[in-house]
């Protein structure tokens, strides 16, 4: 979907002019296409369409509706789009907006918008991936972004999803806010007072955003609070100074909040009472800027009929000498909280740039915080929170640029040993890797992969010595100290990913290689780099068979990492009749990696235990978790054969989930190594600055109550990887796995 997003869109619109033509669809030419609008002929081919209707639009005459097909080849969508000059935008917020709604089963649709610089380089792209449309009913969605000075043009357009229809009507584009830029402040380093002001400000943050549910906290707009307030704390000159700041810099959205020296703790303040009672309601911890679809995470302010019981305000040390006492609850009556005061709100919308030293601190508070209130690991990985506070926002202070900034960040993530913990910038480029693979085989970095017909420099086998120059040891300890992982196994996994990626400015990269045709030699070799393949056979470290092979007569080799919902259902009589099945896990399996299980049992299977917090106060002090999970249904027909599972420490997530019903249930033989030790829906956030981090916002135990984060699952019979193996092309893990399943232990 991305490739066709990024295709430039110029034949034909070279004179649009804004607004957007035909924004109703009431004209379309002798074919049916609204006028001012594209329609790809290799869609129509493909089977997709697209019409104008004149019955059940959402306004006017007439609207666009876009019709799918049951037989679309792999990632091809149906796709109606537009361009349109930019000028006229430039510096402004805008929204796309159009009404639409979605005929048929298995259907979706996603609007789009893309935002061109003159270089036909990309500024911005969002098509709506994390939040699909299904709903039959007419419903109004939105796309908003900041549009830079140097916007040449825009692409949007509709995408329909599946065999039915997607109607769209009332398209529209607009300005909705100057965008202002924060004023420049150059890189300098944080004072001791400095760093201890901040401190203190990033804790009372946490605290009032998460905890405090006046409705003028509710209203903040929290980043540009934690810009604007980093830039009052950081310049007091003392404790005392401190104190009385953080009371102007709070005091308007929270009222009732008391900041005061720890010596001299005041009165507690008699509440102003309400006949309503209200506090916040966490399930994990609902961000505003997370980009998952279907997201179980909530955080809701609550009202409850006022009662005899109402909890005392929470009371922490913010930075020795200064005390804050929150209020976790306040009393409501029908004019909203107490004390009643004014709401604050931001009058501007800011393009907040990572350059800008103020809004690297703000992304820096803000990520600490969700991490120290809401992260379900810091019992397992035993990190000193408090201590990488104060190394992050000293970094960002002296940071000079995006990649500087990325490091912080990523050095912070790191700090929480977690598996799916990553950052991403908006702008990064993208990553191009050579006609190879390379993977760690014990101690070596080796290559494993060469693609057929593309490179004939080196050969499987081969030892690397240097990339680019440079020791391939200290290219991966420099790599390694910003991957975060719950185990080595998934941290020499990413390394080895990040050691493949080649130079972005010259999309080529050199390797010092030890022949293992010519031990204790040396030879260099120049690679050229292109865009990588997703899943393709060639790509993957080991010489996997198709992804459905009969391996022997009646040993039937399934790999779920690349097998289909299209093609488990005919395979499905081809284990039943199998003698022996093998299923590879080395990978993030798709929809069948769960399905294979419910043939290999007789009864109730059910996945490990999910646990997600309920944080009632701050810094994880009362935060009681609810248990869920999956069951599995038994299927038919069953699957009686011998049957083996592959796996390593590729194995992450949803793989983990599925291997662990296979450990607990003993459904089959684990062969391998030890998978990643990182499970839990991830609830990823957006930071200041254009950046994004992944974390895993929920807590999984085995089956048994015992820890899975950093352990993850073992195998039953454990196999390495060779040198001699990976260079006569055997897959080891398979080969092991086949004698396995033919009864020989």
């Amino acid at each position: 979907m991305r490739r066709l997003l990024l295709l430039p869109f110029f034949a034909g619109f070279a004179c649009a002019q804004a607004p957007i033509a035909n924004p109703g669809f009431e004209l379309a030419d002798a074919n049916g296409i609204p006028n001012g609008w594209s329609f790809p002929p290799v869609l129509a081919k493909a089977g997709f369409a697209v019409g104008v209707a004149d019955q059940a639009c959402h306004s006017g005459m007439r609207c666009a509706v876009l019709t799918g097909t049951p037989n679309a080849p792999p990632n091809m969508f149906g796709n109606l789009m537009q361009t349109l000059p930019a000028s006229g935008y430039i510096g402004h917020r805008v929204r796309l907006r159009a009404s639409i709604r979605v005929e048929g089963a298995q259907t979706r649709a996603q609007m789009w918008l893309r935002v061109d610089r003159a270089d036909n380089s990309m500024a911005f792209l969002e098509n709506m991936g994390s939040r699909p449309i299904i709903s039959s009913e007419w419903k109004t969605y939105d796309i908003e972004t900041n549009v830079p000075a140097d916007a040449a043009r825009f692409a949007l357009g509709f995408l329909v999803f599946g065999p039915g229809k997607v109607w769209v009507d009332d398209v529209s584009i607009e300005r909705i806010a100057e965008v202002h830029k924060d004023p420049a402040e150059a890189p300098r380093p944080l004072t001791p007072q400095g760093l201890t002001n901040l401190t203190a400000f990033t804790k009372l943050y946490g605290y009032v955003r998460f905890f405090h549910p006046s409705d003028q906290a509710a209203k903040t707009d929290w980043e540009t609070f934690a810009v604007e307030g980093a830039r009052k704390a950081e310049s007091a000159a003392s404790n005392a100074e401190l104190t009385e700041r953080l009371r102007q810099i709070f005091e308007p959205i929270a009222p009732s909040v008391r900041v005061f020296p720890t010596a001299q703790r005041p009165k507690l303040p008699e509440a102003i009472t309400g006949p309503e009672v209200v506090r916040y309601k966490h399930t994990g911890v609902g961000l505003a800027t997370t980009t998952i679809p279907n997201n179980i995470y909530k955080s809701q302010i609550v009202r409850e009929k006022a009662g005899a019981q109402f909890p005392a305000p929470f009371e922490a040390v913010l930075v020795p000498g200064i005390t804050s006492m929150v209020p976790v609850a306040l009393y409501a009556d029908s004019e909203g909280t107490l004390p009643h005061a004014k709401l604050v709100s931001s009058p501007f919308v800011f393009d907040r740039d990572p350059t800008e030293r103020a809004t690297r601190l703000a992304a820096v508070i803000i990520a600490w915080n969700v991490f120290q209130h809401f992260y379900p690991y810091f019992d397992v990985v035993k990190t000193d929170w408090n201590a990488e506070l104060a190394k992050a926002l000293t970094r960002a202070s002296t940071d000079t640029g995006v990649d500087d900034f990325s490091g912080t960040l990523r050095l912070l993530v790191a700090a929480l040993k977690d598996g799916h913990g990553n950052v991403y910038w908006q702008g990064q480029r993208a990553r191009t890797v050579p006609p190879l693979t390379l993977d760690w085989v014990g101690d070596q970095f080796l290559v494993t992969r060469v693609q057929s017909g593309k490179w004939t420099g080196a050969a499987v086998g081969d030892r690397v010595l240097k990339i680019d120059g440079k020791p391939v040891e200290q290219a991966a300890a420099e790599i390694e100290q910003y991957i975060s992982g719950a185990t080595p196994q998934w941290i020499r996994y990413r390394s080895a990913t990040e050691l493949s990626v080649c130079n972005p400015a010259t999309k080529r990269m050199s390797l010092e290689l030890e022949p293992v045709a010519n031990p204790k030699t040396i030879r260099t070799v120049e690679l050229p780099c292109a865009m990588p393949k997703i899943k393709d056979m060639e790509t993957y470290t080991e010489p996997r068979p198709e992804k459905i092979a009969e391996l022997e007569p009646g040993i039937i080799y399934v790999d779920l990492d690349r097998v289909t919902e299209e093609d488990w259902i005919p395979l499905v009589p081809r284990l039943e009749k199998a003698t022996g099945s093998i299923f590879d896990m080395r990978g993030y399996p798709a929809q069948p990696g769960i399905q294979a299980l419910a043939h290999l049992t007789d009864s109730t299977i059910r996945s490990a235990k999910w646990n997600v917090a309920s944080a009632a106060l701050p810094d994880r002090l009362d935060s009681p978790y609810t248990e869920s999970g999956w069951d599995v249904q038994p299927a038919k027909p069953y699957f009686s054969a011998r049957r083996v599972f592959l796996t390593d420490g590729r194995a992450i997530s949803y793989a983990e989930t599925i291997m662990g019903i296979v450990e607990r249930f003993k459904l089959g033989e684990i062969v391998g190594g030890p998978t990643a030790g990182t499970n839990g829906n991830v609830n990823p956030f957006a930071l200041p600055g254009g950046f994004t981090v992944s974390w895993t916002g929920m807590k999984v135990l085995k089956h048994d109550g015992t820890q899975h984060h950093g352990v993850g699952i073992l195998p039953t019979v454990p196999v390495s990887r060779t040198r001699q193996g990976v260079a006569e092309s055997k897959d080891e893990i398979l080969l092991r796995g086949l004698e396995v399943v033919k009864g020989n232990r």
